[in-house]
């Protein structure tokens, strides 16, 4: 199943007040793992920037000034998304700014049905407490670090992992091993899904070559060729 992680960024909070979007970030995902393709554009608002949204994205109206404007990279937005849902936290305020720029350049807005609100999932998994992307990464134990401010892209990204916890997925992502074994309890797990197709691989014959070499270096019968056997 494919699903697309969706944040914004906008000038200010209300479409309707003359608020534009000003960057789009999507994270593709396929039966609920990341596949490492997404979709990230800034936006020239053709206004000012407000202090108050400045301070939360750091996007200037003069860094915006050269960016595309919507028109141009509407196509390539919707063909990226495709008709998969849309997973996004508040998903009443991007989907709002989304569609109000689709009816800016005469497409068809984004029907509501299409979309999975994240705050949504986390105010019913954890009511009373608050649900906020900072949150939730805390909550779930998730690496915010980078997150001095909010970006489309890197919230998208995060939001990802949140959305995987927050529906009880992690146990189906991958692992090195097809059982899993519980230290508390010794008993087994069912095996974990693995990827369907299998990410391509970044080590390079080369460092195959200088790996050989180092090991042959160890003497005896070092672990590593316990390993190779397998490979």
């Amino acid at each position: 199943m494919r699903e697309i992680v969706l944040d914004t960024e906008t000038t200010g909070l209300d479409p309707l007040r003359g608020d534009r979007l000003v960057e789009i970030g999507c994270v593709e995902m396929i039966n609920r793992m990341p596949t490492g393709q997404t979709f990230h554009v800034y936006l020239n608002p053709e206004r000012d920037m407000p202090q108050e949204a400045f301070a939360v994205h750091g996007l200037s109206s003069e860094f915006l000034a050269d960016k595309p404007l919507f028109a141009a990279v509407a196509d390539d937005f919707l063909t990226f998304i495709g008709d998969a849902p849309l997973v996004i936290h508040n998903a009443s305020f991007d989907i709002g700014f989304i569609n109000a720029e689709l009816t800016k350049v005469s497409r068809a807005a984004i029907p509501r049905d299409r979309l999975v609100d994240t705050l949504t999932l986390a105010r019913r998994k954890h009511p009373g407490v608050s649900n906020r992307l900072d949150d939730l990464c805390s909550r779930y134990a998730i690496d915010n670090s980078r997150r001095t401010k909010h970006g489309a892209l890197l919230d998208a990204e995060l939001l990802a992992e949140v959305y995987i916890d927050l529906i009880g997925a992690r146990q189906s992502q991958l692992i090195l091993s097809e059982t899993r074994q519980s230290f508390s309890t010794g008993q087994t797990d069912a095996p974990r899904r693995q990827r369907e197709v299998p990410l391509a691989p970044r080590i390079t014959e080369a460092d195959v070559a200088a790996h050989t070499a180092f090991v042959a270096t160890l003497g005896g019968t070092p672990v590593w060729n316990e390993f190779s056997k397998e490979t």
